[in-house]
């Protein structure tokens, strides 16, 4: 398998040489063309720090500015020759490879995307999968809350149940943090979509490949450790989070739907916001002033 890999960094010195130790070992059994580090201007040496990687495919794609995480994507893939691969590797430089990690998903990619079982540093399970959002998902959450939704059947949008994680299987869509998609499906769908400057950029690149017939397949086989987390406790991440959300179920559901969606999410951070949490006040804020957002990420 011709597998190339992308990763997106961000200021990411502190995780990124890390992530670059893992590969060699993560790559048994697959032909590692390429592994394109594309940078959105970072400026605390993340560039320098690829550069200087040895013994791998390396290149620096200069993205030009902190242009979000689906215009990194892009341009990391405009820098490779789909034809000539079987397969795509987009990673967070916040991830470390199993070894031989990355055979598994490469085999399972013609199917269009494929995920891995994502743990978190101390090994536990980081749950990843997710499935079709819906009102009637939304509302439990609304009430109860996402985590907590996910705990009951399948009343929530996020799989937490570690017996669901066990088997090979199909999902709605999964978190963008390590995703392997078919070279093919590349071509097809065309670029990633660059109105989210981040978070539901995965959600909709799922869904549209769903679209036309492409599926996203969950490969336990392959392990990857994940740090992430930090949409939980940054208040702006969290505010982005949610109105990306509500924005990609407005446009794919259309306006009714849409408002009713975006209805339930403001009634449920709105009880939040008040019962004292913090990032539940910001997400308020945005949701009823989304154009606020440009205010407060970095550039």
């Amino acid at each position: 398998m011709r597998v190339a890999l992308v990763i997106v960094t961000y200021n990411s010195a502190d995780v990124l040489p890390g992530c670059l130790a893992s590969i060699p070992a993560g790559a048994e059994g697959v032909e590692l063309t390429d592994v394109v580090v594309a940078d959105n201007a970072s400026h605390d040496g993340s560039p320098v720090l690829a550069k200087q990687a040895d013994g791998l495919p390396m290149r620096v794609v200069d993205v030009g500015s902190n242009a979000g995480y689906a215009a990194a994507i892009n341009a990391g893939i405009a820098a490779l020759d789909l034809d000539r691969l079987d397969a795509v590797y987009v990673l967070n430089p916040d991830c470390r490879l199993r070894p031989g990690s990355i055979r598994p998903l490469a085999e399972q990619a013609h199917r269009g995307i494929a995920v891995p079982y994502m743990i978190n540093p101390d090994g536990s399970l980081q749950p990843s999968l997710r499935r079709m959002p819906s009102l009637g998902r939304a509302a439990v959450e609304a009430v109860i809350g996402g985590i907590r939704a996910g705990r009951i059947g399948a009343l929530g949008e996020l799989v937490t149940h570690p017996r669901d994680y066990v088997v090979a299987r199909r999902v709605a869509w999964a978190t963008g943090a390590a995703m392997c998609m078919s070279a093919r499906m590349l071509a097809q769908l065309g670029p990633w979509d660059e109105s989210f400057l981040l978070y539901s950029e995965e959600t909709e690149y799922c869904l549209r490949a769903a679209d036309h017939g492409w599926i996203t397949w969950y490969e336990p086989c392959s392990v990857i450790e994940h740090i992430g987390g930090e949409s939980a406790v940054n208040p702006a991440l969290a505010a982005l989070l949610i109105v990306n959300k509500v924005g990609l179920f407005r446009r794919r559901r259309g306006p009714l739907a849409g408002t009713l969606y975006f209805l339930i999410v403001l009634a449920g951070e709105a009880a939040r916001a008040l019962a004292g949490r913090r990032t539940s006040r910001r997400c308020v804020a945005w949701l009823l002033r989304p154009s606020l957002r440009w205010k407060s990420l970095p550039g």
